[in-house]
């Protein structure tokens, strides 16, 4: 980088941060701040990403600012519902003032760790997920975005049983790097990155006939089953909630056949489906969890996984264990931020509130009030309304064309009500809300969609 860069990255550097330190923006500073998010984001970030919003708004220059309980701020001070939740990230609310608390006096008293020493926080943290997460999940090892914590799972179980194949389903979603987009079950996401993990064998979702099937069929030709992964609920397919029953007998296939089951809780989990994690509306303890999003607080990111004592014990990961692998405890990674002394505060916070709170109790209690403002409108407007279906508040509405369904979020996002569509069914749009929303603004949103919809019905003559 030439000098004349350094002096000029300087300069900016130093607008920006006065931006943020101040306590309010001059009218010259907001429309500095929404005329430079377009130029940077076209030239410096993605300039296909502001396209996109438009399938939200009808103007890509708006920009968030600031944020409180569950709504969102624009520079102009303009509130916005959000029922998006960061892809639930905001199980607590926005800017949760207990948990930024915790937050703020970790970072007077230290914000990273020296990697050598002890930090004891991360400790503390796995401990209490111990006691809050199903049957005898016991070890935890943190990471920093959901797919990392869905590589460690692939690693852990391929470690755990000398497996090498994974069946996984079809439409779901476990994230976008190479292991975790292999498991995905949308072509489009994977196509242009072929040939990915090639023992990757996926099924129906729901389907626990064919996951038996496809885990026989390898095994009689010889071939070794690391692990079945699922997700309890497939989030990002559309809500799409499996038969009662599907998580038990996948249980007793993993069992019969000494493989892993892994739950993908990133989305499910931490209270979002109205039991602390989906597995508990089955009790069923799988062999590893990840588990992410909500349990930052919306405050630090933290994603990882927990394990049944027996796949450290067979990996040889765990001390005491005579496995091939006891001398290297850092065999399924030593990322430099996982687990961060922040991030672990935000989490045990985060847990904290919950429990306090009774945040699982509060989305199963919103989300059957949700189902039931939705029953009227889908019986109002059955030609736009498809299906409605969720658990907790971890809902979706379904429309009968992808178009019909980015209209319908055009017209909430024109009465401030933020929301989005799924990533892998383009036809359904989530409600995907904190805990915290008052039933107030529940019915705020609810007359917005209703009102949303009459002018969708009205403009594609449905």
């Amino acid at each position: 980088m030439t000098e004349r860069n350094m002096k000029l990255a300087l300069e900016e550097a130093k607008r920006v941060v006065d931006m943020i330190e101040a306590d309010e923006l001059s009218e010259e500073q907001k429309a500095a701040v929404i005329s430079d998010s377009i130029a940077n984001f076209n030239e410096n970030v993605n300039p296909g990403w502001l396209e996109y919003r438009k399938s939200v708004s009808t103007d890509s220059a708006f920009v968030e600012w600031a944020d409180k309980d569950s709504v969102f701020v624009d520079v102009y001070g303009n509130e916005f519902i959000d029922c998006l939740g960061g892809f639930g990230i905001y199980a607590c609310g926005h800017n949760n003032p207990e948990i930024k608390k915790t937050v703020k006096a970790q970072l007077d008293r230290y914000c990273l760790h020296s990697q050598e020493l002890v930090d004891p926080l991360r400790g503390y943290l796995a401990k209490i997920l111990a006691m809050i997460t199903p049957g005898d999940l016991q070890y935890s090892f943190f990471t920093n975005g959901g797919a990392e914590a869905i590589e460690m799972a692939m690693k852990l179980a391929r470690l755990a049983t000398g497996g090498r194949w994974y069946i996984s389903t079809v439409n779901a979603f476990h994230g976008k790097s190479m292991g975790a987009i292999s498991l995905g079950g949308k072509g489009s996401y994977r196509e242009d990155f072929i040939p990915m993990i090639q023992q990757v064998q996926h099924v129906e979702y729901g389907n626990a006939d064919a996951t038996r099937a496809a885990v026989a069929n390898l095994t009689a030709v010889g071939e070794k089953v690391a692990a079945i992964i699922v997700e309890p609920i497939q989030g990002e397919g559309g809500v799409i909630i499996p038969p009662d029953g599907y998580l038990k007998e996948l249980r007793a296939i993993a069992d019969e056949y000494g493989i892993c089951l892994i739950f993908d809780e990133i989305q499910t989990g931490m209270g979002r489906t109205g039991t602390m994690w989906r597995a508990d509306y089955e009790g069923v303890t799988p062999d590893i969890m990840t588990y992410g999003k909500a349990s930052s607080g919306g405050v630090v990111p933290i994603t990882g996984i927990i394990a049944r004592p027996w796949t450290y014990e067979k990996s040889g990961i765990g001390t005491g264990s005579e496995g091939k692998m006891f001398d290297n405890p850092w065999i399924l990674g030593s990322p430099t931020f996982g687990g961060n002394p922040l991030a672990c505060a935000a989490f045990i916070s985060t847990i904290k509130y919950m429990l306090e709170h009774d945040i699982p109790g509060q989305m199963k209690d919103k989300g059957d009030y949700y189902m039931k403002g939705l029953k009227k409108l889908q019986e109002k407007y059955p030609t736009v309304l498809k299906d409605i279906r969720g658990a907790g508040l971890l809902i979706c509405m379904e429309f009968p064309e992808a178009e019909v369904g980015h209209e319908v979020t055009k017209g909430l996002f024109a009465r401030k009500v933020m929301t989005a569509g799924t990533l892998v069914n383009a036809k359904t749009v989530r409600i995907e809300p904190p805990a915290t929303q008052s039933y107030e603004t529940i019915d705020k949103v609810l007359t917005a969609l209703d009102e949303a919809i009459a002018e969708v019905k009205a403009a594609f003559k449905l």
